[in-house]
């Protein structure tokens, strides 16, 4: 006699429910006390030259309190444009959407476990990169070259949890990756696997050629994306009959 017995997928898992919670009360926050600088102080700062960061605090760039800190590359996850609604909408969204999947296969410390590895390779490959982009910046100031207009981006904060749901698209195109989904603006349905391929090529692409005004953070969707990728394929090669 078989014992198999029948779970229906939760529509709003825990994690899912409460990382959602989260992010809007902090969006709140952000939007209803700008006074107190709560964006400024929780965005992710790179790490950059103590010669840069005074020049830009002498600038009125930054103000003195801003600068890295490694409490952000936990913080920055759960902060978001407060110019930009959309900016959280599409993140909750993409959370909700393909998070709640992988959470009722995995279980909810695995997809929590996840979502925060995810999150913390995100912001490591974004620093590494702003690190170098910084160096290139302070640079250009002491030559005086005026290149250093379309460089001052790079020592610019980063904020929202883009790099986390990056890594969550990426485990849900390996593991459900001929899936079909229905993309805004794209009348026919589009496998997962294409469909997140396409998402890490436009971040390649959008990181390498740093066009002035892009204010995405690439290379941080990118370290989201492979960072997520590695894990599930670890996950899945040490035990295979947790997935599909």
């Amino acid at each position: 006699m078989s014992n198999f017995k029948f779970t229906r997928p939760d529509n709003f898992p825990p994690i899912v429910k409460n990382l959602i919670i989260i992010n809007v009360l902090v969006y709140i926050a952000q939007v209803t006390l700008k006074q107190y600088g709560i964006t400024e102080r929780i965005s992710l700062y790179p790490i950059m030259p103590a010669e840069l960061h005074q020049i830009l605090v002498d600038n009125k760039i930054y103000e003195p309190f801003e600068g890295f800190y490694p409490y952000q590359i936990a913080t920055h996850l759960f902060a978001h444009s407060p110019q930009m609604i959309i900016h959280i909408l599409f993140n909750m969204f993409g959370l909700w959407m393909f998070g709640r999947i992988l959470e009722n296969v995995w279980g909810a410390k695995r997809f929590l476990l996840f979502y925060l590895i995810c999150g913390v390779g995100a912001a490591a490959c974004h620093l590494a990169i702003q690190y170098f982009r910084c160096q290139e910046l302070l640079h250009a100031i002491k030559a005086n070259d005026p290149i250093a207009q379309n460089l001052i981006g790079a020592a610019s904060p980063a904020l929202g949890a883009s790099g986390a749901i990056m890594g969550i698209f990426a485990a849900f195109g390996y593991l459900f990756p001929n899936t079909e989904l229905y993309l805004m603006f794209i009348p026919i349905p589009i496998k997962a696997k294409w469909a997140m391929l396409g998402l890490a090529a436009y971040d390649l692409f959008g990181g390498v050629a740093n066009m002035s005004g892009d204010n995405v953070a690439h290379f941080a969707h990118l370290g989201g994306a492979v960072t997520g990728f590695i894990l599930v394929l670890i996950w899945n090669k040490s035990s295979r009959r947790r997935f599909y």
